[in-house]
């Protein structure tokens, strides 16, 4: 069955922060509670983080409480002052929502907006040669060839801000985000629904995204196709990876360029 609708991941498989998340949240930090060693703020980041989703899965307090919290234990895990960072809260807060939903925080990959020509196959015709046309974005490549587009995150609703700033939601179809939907991946049920909201089958769809098991094992449990996103070098330092993931029976593609080639590979085989 022929792929009429891709699925992204937006965070490391889209976009991805213009600077590495702990270091704006230093640059944030400092006015209040002065200069915070990068590395212990990345580890903080990342745990305090990891905590929440599992204590308060999809933003359980509201997106606001949720981030107040991660930002707070953030600061106190780095080694700053307790009750210096609850009451620079008030300042510290709104600035890193306000910075993480617009471009200030993210940009979009390279590859996101390429300036090179992509064989797409039409699904009108599947057996016809590829056309070779120049196409950007990524997504506006996979439109023009017939395929639906849209993303699925385990975000809250800023998300749609910074994808409308980075002016990718116009080439979408679609986009869920974990808040709105009050459930996230790898349930099934987030997976489905954008195959539902778009009139398809999830025989029809393919997902792309950066983790393991959110992405890659929750859109195949959905019935999608799936491709596990591991770009190289820097560019790949943000993904969700766990020490000890075996990848040894995983469809990888090392960037977006790859999607549309595997498209286009699995359409002129129907």
């Amino acid at each position: 069955m022929p792929v009429r609708l891709v699925l992204f991941d937006a965070l490391h498989t889209l976009l991805t922060p213009r600077l590495p998340i702990y270091l704006q949240y230093a640059h944030t930090f400092e006015p209040f509670l002065g200069s915070l060693d990068p590395a212990t703020l990345k580890t903080s980041f990342k745990s305090a983080l990891k905590q929440l989703q599992a204590e308060k899965p999809v933003y359980e307090s509201g997106a606001r409480e949720w981030w107040a919290e991660v930002i707070r234990r953030t600061a106190v895990g780095a080694g700053a002052d307790p009750p210096t960072v609850d009451r620079s809260l008030p300042q510290i807060v709104p600035r890193l929502l306000h910075r993480f939903a617009s471009r200030e925080g993210y940009m979009l990959f390279p590859d996101t907006l390429p300036a090179r020509a992509f064989p797409v196959i039409l699904l009108s015709a599947p057996r016809s040669p590829p056309t070779l046309r120049r196409v950007s974005p990524i997504v506006k490549s996979l439109r023009a060839a017939g395929v639906f587009t849209g993303v699925i995150s385990n975000t809250d609703t800023r998300m749609r801000a910074v994808l409308d700033d980075l002016d990718a939601t116009r080439h979408l179809n679609i986009v869920l985000l974990s808040e709105e939907e009050g459930i996230e991946k790898p349930a099934p049920e987030i997976f489905l629904r954008a195959c539902t909201r778009i009139g398809l089958r999830p025989a029809e769809a393919l997902h792309v995204g950066d983790e393991l098991k959110a992405d890659y094992y929750g859109a195949q449990a959905s019935g999608l196709a799936a491709l596990l996103l591991r770009r190289p070098g820097a560019e790949g330092e943000g993904e969700m990876k766990d020490a000890d993931e075996n990848l040894s029976a995983v469809e990888i593609v090392s960037g977006l360029a790859d999607v549309v080639d595997w498209v286009h590979r699995r359409n002129a085989s129907l």
